[in-house]
């Protein structure tokens, strides 16, 4: 298994991940395997293919040759990820979309990451209760106003974090190295990958989910509340260059 505590030698950039959301629905295998490019196939956990929302916040994002910049190395941002197998037997991440509220990152990320990034209006409230913390994300992107969400999540911030164990439910979520992205054509597959400190994490309550974010993808499931939820404060972020496959 690859060590995430091991620094690469090939370094395209840094970034954070910080304040993040995990949100999972359970989804017939067949329902998203159709979607998918040739020579991804879908992974299971529990007889089950998972498609998650994630929001969250990136902070001090950069190339390894410059500084994090103001107004630009900091945004919000939500992805629709599923969890797949290439050919050549690595497993990781595929994403359906990504929306980001820097018009900017949307940019770069589509010609250099190829990856499907929307400009949206996003926005993320905390707010403080007793002995409960919560978040409400907010988006809506700005060439379709149809596609939004309103995600509101409670969670306890002094219970303990906990690391994912192998052969959970959260590891197969949550402990994900690799992104595969497609060429231009969809035919030609390309992968790159993140090295970070396993998640710390601690389970929350989701009290309002309304989204059209998995109808836009394509996917089609019970759109009410996800059968699994997480909150995560955030890790730190070192990212390799793409590779082709």
């Amino acid at each position: 298994m690859h060590d995430q505590r091991t620094l690469p030698k090939n370094i395209a950039g840094y970034q954070s991940w910080s304040d993040l959301t995990f949100l999972h629905w359970r989804i017939e295998p067949e329902s998203i395997q159709k979607l998918l490019p040739p020579g991804l196939t879908v992974e299971t956990f529990d007889h089950s293919a998972w498609v998650g929302i994630v929001p969250f916040s990136m902070e001090k994002v950069r190339p390894w040759w410059a500084p994090a910049v103001p107004g630009i190395s900091w945004f919000l941002e939500t992805n629709v990820r599923t969890y797949v197998r290439h050919t050549n037997g690595d497993t990781g991440v595929w994403f359906f979309s990504l929306d980001a509220n820097s018009r900017l990152a949307v940019r770069v990320a589509r010609t250099f990451w190829r990856l499907p990034y929307f400009y949206s209006r996003l926005k993320r409230l905390s707010d403080t209760t007793g002995k409960d913390e919560s978040r409400t994300y907010t988006g809506s992107r700005a060439d379709r106003q149809s596609t939004s969400y309103k995600i509101r999540i409670e969670f306890k911030p002094t219970e303990e974090l906990q690391e994912a164990q192998d052969g959970t439910l959260e590891h197969f979520l949550l402990e994900r190295y690799l992104l595969f992205a497609a060429g231009k054509t969809g035919s030609e597959i390309y992968s790159g990958r993140v090295h970070h400190v396993p998640y710390q994490f601690r389970k929350c309550t989701v009290h309002e989910c309304s989204q059209q974010l998995l109808t836009a993808s394509g996917i089609t499931c019970d759109n009410g509340l996800p059968v699994h939820a997480a909150h995560s404060p955030g890790v730190e972020v070192v990212v390799s260059p793409l590779q082709k496959l």
